[in-house]
């Protein structure tokens, strides 16, 4: 990406034009949730303004939702490279992970295992946890290694056995931005027959995932993670989906996706959402949207890895420092986690927003058992940088500038 296609870039989003009330923030919080493209914003207003309306009517305004909801499940499929019967909406990705896991009690029994990790969010952690409780079954952490920030797979044969009945891992961390080799895990899981479960929250906007070549059962996401509105998103193969036995509604129907989506979906917000995707697929060329979808995030990931490379020097070089950050040679989203020497992540975070008007995160992230594992609670966590395409290399320097600044004072 030039200068140029940067500028036209930011020129997409409200939120990064000049306001004569606020001073311009630069937004480094993108793993919290990235601003919202001027194509999901329009698409939103046009079908509020255009007349809201339910499903399953004759009359013209529910007819045509019943096409925007069509149309979601078809542009996710497009993204994700799975079928659109398989994608079904919710409030969000948690949500929709207790959900599944109240489907999937009929799977577990006493004594069964149930394998999560220390890496992931707690999202794609409690869910299961919770699940094992109620069905009397056995918890399982892949442990993640203190100096790679890695999870540590040597063990994986063991860990994941014929007891085994699900597995859930996350693509990718939303603290050190460590991409995970779930095709492996994937792989064992598959060997035992166990159910698979992948958090690709952090990793979609980053990252071109196909679906039906990983193998797993089921994918959450969020589309506030990928320029759109606030909406989570399950892709659950249809083999396991047909069988999920979830709790719903007696008249509501017994088919998939629906009878996932418990009550009035978020209509406005899965409008939203094809608009998010046709701001990506603009940065793409091929002949079909699915071909310009992966060609979007092959871009976006290209540029957000020089970002992240320059920062990742300058993070190294400052001795205050302290960056969870995997080795050279292990694939890494643009998010960078780190603590100062003797000063609270808090106070460091709300410095560059006072200063510098910086958006910059502090806190575990929900990731909870890594912050335990490496002891950064007393500290208030990590202080938290993940960049978007609509970050730019000055900003970078503004950050390395601001954060000199600090340690001087």
């Amino acid at each position: 990406m030039t200068h140029a296609s940067i500028l036209a870039i930011r020129s997409h989003f409200p939120a990064l034009q000049p306001d004569a009330i606020r001073p311009p923030y630069i937004f480094f919080d993108g793993p919290g949730g990235t601003q919202m493209s001027r194509q999901a914003l329009d698409a939103m207003v046009a079908y509020i303004t255009g007349g809201m309306a339910n499903l399953h009517g004759t009359f013209p305004t529910s007819v045509g939702t019943d096409a925007l909801l069509d149309e979601g499940r078809q542009a996710v499929a497009d993204l994700l490279n799975c079928e659109p019967q398989e994608v079904a909406f919710g409030q969000n990705m948690t949500s929709l992970a207790f959900a599944i896991a109240r489907g999937l009690a009929g799977f577990i029994n006493p004594g069964d295992e149930v394998v999560v990790t220390e890496l992931d969010h707690r999202a794609n952690v409690d869910p299961w946890v919770t699940l094992a409780k109620d069905r009397s079954a056995v918890v399982r952490f892949i442990p993640v290694s203190p100096e790679t920030y890695t999870l540590e797979l040597d063990d994986l044969g063991s860990l994941i056995n014929e007891r085994t009945k699900l597995v859930a891992v996350g693509m990718s961390s939303n603290v050190t931005g460590t991409v995970t080799p779930i095709e492996r895990i994937i792989a064992r899981a598959k060997e035992v027959g166990a159910i698979t479960v992948i958090d690709a929250v952090h990793a979609v906007p980053h990252l071109p995932i196909d679906f039906r070549a990983l193998g797993a059962d089921v994918l959450l996401c969020s589309a506030y993670k990928f320029f759109g509105p606030h909406l989570g998103v399950a892709v659950v193969s249809a083999e396991l989906f047909e069988k999920l036995a979830v709790y719903k509604l007696a008249p509501a129907p017994t088919d998939i996706p629906h009878k996932l989506e418990t009550g009035t979906q978020n209509h406005e917000g899965i409008a939203g959402l094809i608009g998010a995707l046709e701001f990506v697929q603009a940065l793409g060329e091929g002949s079909t949207r699915k071909e310009r979808l992966r060609a979007g995030l092959e871009a976006i990931d290209a540029y957000e890895q020089e970002l992240a490379q320059e920062l990742e020097r300058f993070l190294l070089s400052v001795p205050q420092v302290r960056l969870y950050r995997a080795p050279a040679g292990t694939r890494k989203t643009p998010t960078l986690a780190f603590t100062i020497e003797g000063r609270n992540s808090r106070e460091v975070a709300a410095w560059f927003a006072k200063h510098h008007h910086m958006c910059i995160a502090d806190g575990h992230f929900y990731a909870s058992t890594l912050a335990d594992k490496l002891e950064v609670g007393a500290q208030g966590g990590w202080v938290r940088i993940g960049l978007a395409p609509y970050n730019t290399a000055e900003e970078v320097e503004q950050f390395k500038a601001a954060l000199q600044e600090f340690l001087a004072e």
